[in-house]
């Protein structure tokens, strides 16, 4: 059984930029993760990548040759992929059989890829099934879009078509959480945003943005697709932001329940960093509201004064190794001076 993590999400959502922080964050926690890159128009990737589906196809040949443009060919791209599989799924294979890696798969950002489109359903599934993976999907989304109650509503419609249309565990973000104050003021907590609450608060700000004919009919439509929303009761959401220690742990700590890694691999058993870590944070109430917007300015300057702490520290602890190795090669050269019978002229 191995472990994966699939990240999707609107362009802007910042979902290199998330996969860059993951693989750090892994890395400090001690734990094996790869990057595998399946975004055919990626061309510029922040991170070190472990597959890469360019070596397969990449979008600048399928335009070219197909006569499609950047949409077409992304979804082209995946349909070849989903046909011509074998090579891709040996590679995969080999980092979670052989390597024991953990896997984050950086999908393209193309919206219908991952709410109405069934190659890139199909591909995680027949993973799943050939490797034995367990999955979760992090859907990322740009927490701008809390400033726009209609832009809101729109973004749950989006997050609940895509956990359909994946039919995987599936956790959905507020990415940039940390720029929302920047935005203006929210006429909501943070609370009622991420735990999706009745919706019926939102519709008068949504009639307020829609003064015209035509706004009014939207502001019906938005309505009624909230009352949908509201219907399967299945959509919330956690915030990110992937600088913030305490956030990358709480979404972390979320995503390995989601897959079922914390339940499943033997690394969080042990007195692992990561076992600490989360040890530590299931003693912590995370008021969000009180993080990113009441008090911000004061956590900022807490997690600042933290990271100079742990810097300082590196620093006394590289110091003192280096005293210790000095101390160890002088001792060293003594007896090896005794030895000879001999004063070593240093």
């Amino acid at each position: 059984m191995s472990f994966a993590q699939i990240v999707i999400g609107p362009p802007g959502s910042g979902k290199s930029t998330y996969c860059n922080g993951t693989a750090q964050f892994f890395n400090a926690i001690g734990r094996h993760g790869q990057i595998v890159n399946m975004d055919p128009a990626n061309d510029s990737l922040p991170y070190p990548c472990a597959v890469d589906i360019r070596d397969f196809i990449t979008i600048e040949e399928i335009m070219q040759e197909q006569q499609l443009g950047p949409n077409g060919g992304l979804m082209y791209a995946m349909e070849s992929l989903d046909k011509s599989i074998d090579l891709f799924v040996l590679q995969i294979k080999s980092l979670v059989q052989e390597e024991k890696a953990y896997l984050v798969f950086d999908c393209p950002g193309q919206v219908e890829l991952f709410t109405h489109h069934s190659s890139l359903f199909r591909i995680f599934k027949r993973l799943e099934k050939e490797l034995d993976m367990r999955f979760c999907v992090v859907n990322l989304i740009d927490c701008y879009y809390l400033t726009s109650p209609s832009q809101y509503i729109s973004i749950l419609l989006l997050a609940l078509r895509s956990m359909l249309m994946m039919d995987l565990p599936q956790i959905n973000v507020f990415s940039k959480i940390d720029m929302i104050k920047s935005y203006g003021e929210l006429p909501f907590n943070l609370d009622y945003y991420t735990d999706v609450q009745d919706l019926d608060y939102l519709l008068p700000y949504v009639e307020k943005e829609s003064n015209s004919i035509m706004g009014k009919r939207y502001a019906k439509l938005t309505e009624t697709l909230s009352e949908m929303v509201s219907d399967f009761n299945l959509v919330s959401f956690e915030v990110l932001a992937v600088d913030d220690k305490e956030s990358m742990i709480n979404l972390q700590l979320s995503v390995d329940k989601a897959n079922g890694y914390i339940f499943g691999a033997s690394e969080v058993g042990g007195d692992t960093v990561w076992a600490e870590a989360t040890r530590d944070q299931g003693l912590r109430e995370n008021n969000i509201q009180d993080r990113w917007i009441d008090n911000k300015e004061l956590y900022d300057k807490a997690e600042q004064k933290r990271r100079e702490e742990i810097e300082k520290d590196r620093e006394m602890q590289e110091k003192e190794i280096d005293v210790d190795n000095e101390d160890e090669w002088d001792k060293a050269l003594k007896d090896w001076e005794e030895k000879q019978g001999t004063d070593y002229v240093r």
